[in-house]
C-alpha cells in the first residue's frame, strides 16, 4: 500500500513539472546567442592493442625450456665464375650492292636486236666519267612490202663532269648513225623493172659536242653551249650552234631572272623539191635567233607567280631572200594552292620562236626526203589553265585545257609521185614525206590519273583531245584528234617484275598526188588518205636471278594490229624479244 501511494505521488509531481515546463517554454521562446570560448580540438584516443607477449595469470603456467644450439660450418669449394653481360645485337639488312656498269643484249623475231652498255666511273672525289652505248635494229621482212624495210639506230654518248664547292661544270660528246629505207611504195607502183631499180636506203650521221657550267650563290647562274653536225648519204648537211646563259638576283623579297639565248642553224640539200619536175638546184637555208627573257618571280604562302616576256630577234635566209623580224612573246605562269596538296590551280600564257632543223625532223619522221624547207615556227601563244593535286595519299590527278596559235607549224605529208625525176635515191615515188607549213590554232583538253598503290605497284592513264583550225582550211595533216596511253609497273616479290604500256592514236589525214607536166603544184589532183586509229600493247616481264644477272622478255604490238605509223608504212606484227642484263664494276 505504501509503495502504491509513493508511485501515485511521484507521477503527480511529474505531471505538474511537465505542464510548468511547457508553459515556461511558450512564454520565453526566443533567440539566444551562444559564444564559443574555445575552438573544437578533437583528439584520438589510443586504440587498445593486444600485446605480442601478453601477461598470463594462470595457476598452471608452463615454463619455457632454454634451447641451446650451434652452427657446424663446413667450407665448400665453388667453381662458379659470373660472366660479363653483353648487349643483344640487332640484325641489319645488308646494304644493296651497287655496280658502276651494266650491259644488256636482246634478240627476237623479225631479226630484231637490242644492245645497251653504260658505265659511270669516279675518276676521283669530284670528277666523274660516264659512257653509254645504245643500239636497236631490225632486219626482218614485212609481208606485202617489196622494198627493204630494215633499220638500225646506234648512239654513243660520253660525258665528263667535275664538281667544286660553289660550281659544277662538264663536257660531253655524242655520235649517232641511223639507217632507214623509204619502203612505203604506194599501190600504184607495180612495175618490177622500176621497183628493182629503186635505191631506197638512207643513212644519217650525227656528231655533237657541248659544255656546261652551273654556279651556286652567284648572280651568274648557268651557261651551256652545244654544237651539232648532221648529214646524210645524199650530201645533205646541217650545222647548229646553241648557247644559253642565265643570271639571277634578288630584289627585296622577289627574284629577277634574265635568260639569254643565241641559236644558229644553217644547211643545204643537194636536191630540189620533189614537187619540181627537174632537179637543177638544191636548197640552202640559214636561220639566226637571239633572245632575251627577263622575268620576275614572286612567292607567297600559297601563290607562285612568274611574270616575264620573251624578246626575240630572228633572221631567216635562203638562197634568194633574207628577212629579219622582231617578236615579243608573253611568258607568264603561276599556281595557287586551293586545298594544300589536294587541289592546286595553275595556268599561264607563253610563246616562243621555235627553231626547226633537219635533225629534229628526222627524229620525228625518218622517212622525210632530203629536199626540205627549213623555217622557224612562230608560236604566238599557248594559253592554258589546269587543276592538279592528290585525291588520296596514293592517288594524284591533273586536268588541263589549252588554246594555242602557231604560224608556220610544220606538218608531214606525202611527197608526190614524180616520174620526171632521176635522183640518186628512190624517194620520189610517193614513198617519202615533205614538210608543209600551215597556220594552226589548236583547242585541247588533257587529263591524267596516277595511282601509287604501294612501293611495288604504280598505275597511270592519260588522254588528250584536240581540235585544229587551219589557215588553209585543210586538215592538220598526220595529226590525230585523240591520243591516250596507259602504263603499269609492278614489282612481284624480290625476283619478278613486269611493266605494261598501252597507247591509242586516233585517225589521221594525209593525201597523195602526182606531178603533172605544166600544172602548178597547188593544182595537182589530190587523193585523200585516212589512216585508221590503232591500239598498241607492249609488255615486259623480268626476273632478277642474282644481284648481277637478270633476264627479260618483251612483247610489242601484242594485239597484232595491222596499222601504219605513216601513210604506206606498215609496222611489224607481234614482236617478241628476250635477253639478259649483267651488272658489274668496270
Amino acid at each position: 500500500m505504501h509503495t502504491y501511494i509513493k508511485f501515485t505521488f511521484i507521477a503527480f509531481l511529474m505531471c505538474i513539472q511537465i505542464g510548468i515546463a511547457q508553459e515556461t517554454e511558450e512564454d520565453n521562446l526566443g533567440t539566444e546567442t551562444v559564444t564559443v570560448t574555445k575552438a573544437y580540438s578533437p583528439t584520438v584516443s589510443d586504440a587498445f592493442k593486444i600485446k605480442s607477449t601478453p601477461s598470463i595469470n594462470d595457476s598452471i603456467e608452463l615454463q619455457k625450456k632454454p634451447i641451446n644450439y650451434s652452427i657446424f660450418s663446413v667450407p665448400v669449394a665453388s667453381t662458379f665464375t659470373p660472366a660479363k653481360g653483353k648487349a643483344s645485337k640487332v640484325e641489319k639488312l645488308p646494304p644493296p650492292v651497287l655496280y658502276n656498269s651494266y650491259a644488256s643484249v636482246g634478240v627476237g623475231n623479225y631479226a630484231n636486236a637490242t644492245a645497251d652498255f653504260y658505265t659511270s666511273r669516279a675518276l676521283n672525289r669530284d670528277e666523274r666519267l660516264d659512257i653509254g652505248l645504245n643500239h636497236i635494229s631490225s632486219r626482218g621482212d614485212l609481208d606485202g612490202v617489196v622494198l627493204s624495210n630494215i633499220f638500225s639506230d646506234s648512239k654513243l654518248d660520253a660525258s665528263y663532269s667535275k664538281r667544286d664547292r660553289d660550281l659544277d661544270w662538264g663536257a660531253d660528246i655524242a655520235l649517232q648513225h641511223q639507217l632507214y629505207n623509204w619502203y612505203g611504195l604506194p599501190s600504184t607502183v607495180t612495175d618490177p623493172t622500176i621497183i628493182n631499180a629503186i635505191d631506197e636506203r638512207q643513212n644519217y650521221y650525227m656528231g655533237e659536242a657541248g659544255a656546261h657550267i652551273n654556279v651556286e650563290d652567284a648572280i651568274f647562274t648557268n651557261a651551256d653551249f652545244t654544237y651539232r653536225r648532221f648529214w646524210d648519204a645524199v650530201k645533205s648537211g646541217e650545222n647548229r650552234a646553241l648557247f644559253n646563259a642565265g643570271v639571277s638576283f634578288p630584289v627585296n623579297d622577289e627574284t629577277i631572272d634574265v635568260g639569254f639565248k643565241a641559236d644558229y642553224v644553217n644547211g643545204n640539200f643537194k636536191n630540189s623539191d620533189v614537187n619540181s619536175q627537174t632537179n637543177d638546184e638544191g636548197i640552202e637555208y640559214s636561220n639566226i635567233q637571239v633572245s632575251l627573257n627577263p622575268s620576275l618571280t614572286m612567292l607567297r604562302d600559297d601563290l607562285s607567280l612568274r611574270l616575264g616576256v620573251n624578246l626575240v630577234y630572228g633572221i631567216n635566209k635562203d638562197a634568194n631572200t633574207s628577212e629579219s623580224s622582231f617578236y615579243i612573246y608573253p611568258a607568264i605562269t603561276g599556281s595557287y594552292r586551293l586545298l594544300d596538296e589536294n587541289a592546286i590551280a595553275y595556268g599561264g600564257i607563253v610563246g616562243e620562236l621555235k627553231q626547226n632543223s633537219y635533225y629534229d625532223f628526222v627524229e620525228e619522221n625518218p622517212y622525210v626526203s632530203p629536199t626540205l624547207e627549213i623555217a622557224p615556227t612562230d608560236k604566238q601563244y599557248n594559253a592554258y589553265v589546269g587543276l592538279k593535286g592528290q585525291l588520296l595519299p596514293n592517288l594524284s590527278y591533273n586536268v588541263k585545257a589549252f588554246y594555242s596559235a602557231e604560224n608556220k607549224k610544220p606538218l608531214y605529208k606525202l611527197n608526190p609521185t614524180n616520174d620526171f625525176r632521176e635522183d640518186e635515191k628512190g624517194y620520189y615515188y610517193g614513198n617519202s614525206f615533205e614538210v608543209f607549213y600551215d597556220d594552226i590554232k589548236t583547242l585541247g583538253f588533257f587529263a591524267e590519273l596516277n595511282v601509287d598503290v604501294n612501293r611495288n605497284f604504280t598505275f597511270g592513264v592519260n588522254a588528250e583531245f584536240l581540235k585544229y583550225y587551219t589557215e588553209t582550211e585543210n586538215p592538220a595533216w598526220n595529226l590525230p584528234n585523240t591520243k591516250a596511253s596507259l602504263f603499269l609497273d609492278y614489282q612481284i616479290g624480290k625476283k619478278w617484275f613486269t611493266r605494261a604500256n598501252i597507247f591509242y592514236v586516233g585517225e589521221r589525214e594525209d593525201f597523195s598526188t602526182t606531178v603533172i607536166s605544166g600544172v602548178p603544184q597547188n593544182e595537182f589532183t589530190p587523193n585523200r588518205i585516212t589512216l585508221d586509229s590503232f591500239f598498241d600493247v607492249n609488255l615486259q616481264v623480268g626476273y632478277r636471278y642474282t644481284d648481277q644477272w637478270s633476264f627479260f622478255l618483251k612483247g610489242a604490238n601484242l594485239v597484232n594490229s595491222d596499222y601504219q605509223n605513216w601513210a604506206n608504212y606498215p609496222v611489224q606484227g607481234i614482236q617478241i624479244l628476250g635477253g639478259a642484263t649483267y651488272k658489274f664494276d668496270f
